[in-house]
């Protein structure tokens, strides 16, 4: 009768051991020690990252090539692409890639005095909105 009882604890406890559980479970420790891994891998990059713009120039750099930010003062001018054509996109132009600011040609503003002297008021004012039609 021990015999048969030692027999009969032996199946239980094999046909109810959770190995299966244990296994997926290890499985997915292995998962997450992966992905804490690889952040931990990228937290360090960024921070060497933030410590290569801490300078001012470096993020005025930065704004201009990733961000197309300009200083107060300036102004930024999209240059769109042709097409395979060779004529200008009739498409709308908000589909378009934008153009890197290294690759557009530098501008030069000239702001021209106003040609009849100073007006004051309202009537300059409409004057100066009105001279895209000249």
């Amino acid at each position: 009768m021990v015999p048969l009882a030692i027999v009969t604890a032996v199946v239980i406890v094999a046909g109810w051991f959770p190995a299966t559980a244990l296994w997926h479970q290890q499985a997915q420790i292995d998962t997450t020690a992966s992905q804490i891994t690889a952040l931990q891998h990228q937290e360090q990059s960024l921070q060497r990252e933030s410590k290569s713009i801490d300078s001012k120039a470096a993020a005025i750099e930065l704004a201009r090539e990733q961000y197309q930010l300009v200083a107060p003062g300036q102004g930024l001018i999209q240059v769109l692409p042709e097409n395979s054509a060779g004529e200008a996109s009739s498409s709308d132009p908000g589909f378009q890639p934008l153009v890197s600011p290294t690759a557009a040609a530098p501008l030069t503003v000239s702001k021209s005095a106003p040609k009849s002297g100073h007006r004051a008021g309202f009537v300059s004012r409409l004057v100066r909105t009105l001279e895209f039609w000249r």
